[in-house]
């Protein structure tokens, strides 16, 4: 890819951009800098630094599928949160839900009628039976990792190559490829790491089912936690029968499968497990389900649930290393029971869907007329281009990234009034997103790229 793109033009377009986004936003440059005071970094969380432009935006308000910064421009939202808010910012009847709730109590650390209904939805959709709160997928990784030593017996877990699961600390775990073979190391850019991952962690590529089967041959691994396709390195999709290979591998050695599909929601109401019938242990959902509000679920089947039974009605279970005293609190679960009756549902993926095929084609065009050596990847509602051919492997995604267009191309789109997520290329579509959005973002494509082609 290097040699299509002229560096040096590519450095003095993106100079000129960030003068461009510099001008457009001298309130929010103003904030930044008073946030820097007493904010590390002038933001309240690591990764918002990865937004494009020398400062973050201030947003002054958000609806549906567009927002406004405090500098009164107004954005096509295609971050959407990075999945928080993938219904649509400010659902009506998440607002009243919320507004009710806290009226009426918010957290007890007692169980609300609202927390029933809300697991008999989510068995509904992705056709687990029983399930339990937490606050972020996070944390419900976490808590999923821990039931599954202590079901199996076994120390490791195992993960994708190139994975992402939150800050999981047994997940920050990639293969480094040496003479003597792969060995896990931690991830490049994991911060004091608190375990040793080439002692908790198994790691395998994604679309290998040779490399999974010798590896779980080995006996020590507990569960395998993956997303059904990856999402957090790009999107790359699964193979044809990769799924049910990796299911009949796991069952053969006894190691649970875990599903996590914070992001895979995108493939439908149920994720990519009810959309693809695909049979996990064990499922993980978290962000959009509570409309913007923390909450995150996982649910097991039958065997996994009968087998915790006791456990969880334990003496000991508050010091387990599973809870959160706000986890499935009344106000999270009248947030979720709002959002999953008026939103996430299939009517809303079928207008989400289609959207997020237009953008797709929009983009594969522009490619195609320029002859340009990058692909456009599409799963359900959310889509995302390379600079690259398509990988089929997270190591093999991680190698494409081309920072140095990703930058401008986020500080292009931006400057033009659309938004993408701080991290690779991704866009998300809503119910609330329009034919005229996508073709925004294609024109904003389309530009950048006849800027950098002269």
């Amino acid at each position: 890819m290097g040699t299509a793109i002229d560096r040096a033009r590519l450095a003095t377009l993106h100079a000129d951009e960030e003068q461009r986004f510099i001008d457009l936003h001298p309130t929010s440059a103003r904030l930044a800098a008073e946030a820097g005071e007493h904010l590390l970094a002038g933001v309240p969380m690591p990764w918002m630094t990865r937004w494009p432009g020398s400062f973050p935006l201030f947003v002054e308000s958000a609806g549906g599928g567009r927002f406004t910064d405090v500098d009164g421009i107004a954005y096509v939202d295609l971050c959407l949160g990075d999945t928080g808010s993938m219904t649509g910012h400010c659902l009506p009847a998440v607002a009243d839900a919320v507004r009710e709730r806290t009226e009426r109590g918010i957290t007890t650390m007692l169980p609300s009628t609202d927390a029933a209904w809300v697991a008999a939805e989510l068995s509904r959709r992705f056709g687990l039976p029983r399930w339990q709160m937490a606050m972020t997928a996070t944390d419900a990784n976490r808590f999923v990792l821990r039931f599954a030593r202590h079901l199996t017996g076994r120390p490791r877990i195992a993960v994708m190559d190139w994975c992402y699961h939150g800050t999981v600390d047994e997940t920050l775990g990639v293969l480094e490829h040496g003479r003597a073979g792969d060995r896990v190391v931690p991830r490049p850019g994991a911060l004091g790491p608190q375990v040793d991952v080439s002692v908790t962690t198994a790691v395998v590529p994604f679309n290998d089912l040779d490399a999974l089967d010798a590896r779980l041959a080995e006996g020590d691994v507990a569960c395998l936690l993956m997303e059904p396709a990856l999402t957090n390195i790009g999107i790359v999709l699964p193979d044809d029968g990769y799924l049910a290979g990796v299911r009949e591998i796991t069952r053969r050695h006894g190691v649970l499968l875990v599903n996590d599909e914070t992001h895979t929601i995108c493939a439908g109401p149920g994720g990519a497990t009810a959309a693809w019938d695909l049979e996990p242990d064990l499922v993980v959902i978290g962000k959009p389900i509570g409309g913007g509000i923390p909450v995150a679920a996982y649910g097991m089947s039958a065997e996994v649930a009968a087998r915790l039974e006791g456990p969880m009605l334990g003496h000991d279970i508050d010091v387990a290393g599973v809870g959160g005293t706000l986890s499935g609190s009344a106000l999270a679960m009248a947030a979720v029971r709002a959002t999953l009756s008026t939103a996430l549902r299939q009517e809303d993926f079928d207008v989400a869907i289609p959207l997020a095929e237009s953008f797709t084609d929009g983009i594969r065009g522009v490619i195609d007329e320029h002859g340009l050596p990058w692909h456009v990847q599409r799963l359900g509602c959310r889509a995302e281009y390379w600079f690259c051919p398509p990988p089929r492997g997270g190591a093999e995604a991680a190698a494409a990234v081309d920072e140095e267009l990703d930058a401008f191309f986020h500080l292009w789109t931006v400057n033009r009034g659309v938004l993408l997520a701080p991290f690779h290329n991704m866009s998300l579509f809503s119910p609330f997103h329009t034919r005229a959005d996508v073709d925004a973002h294609t024109s904003a494509f389309r530009g950048a790229v006849e800027a950098l082609l002269g």
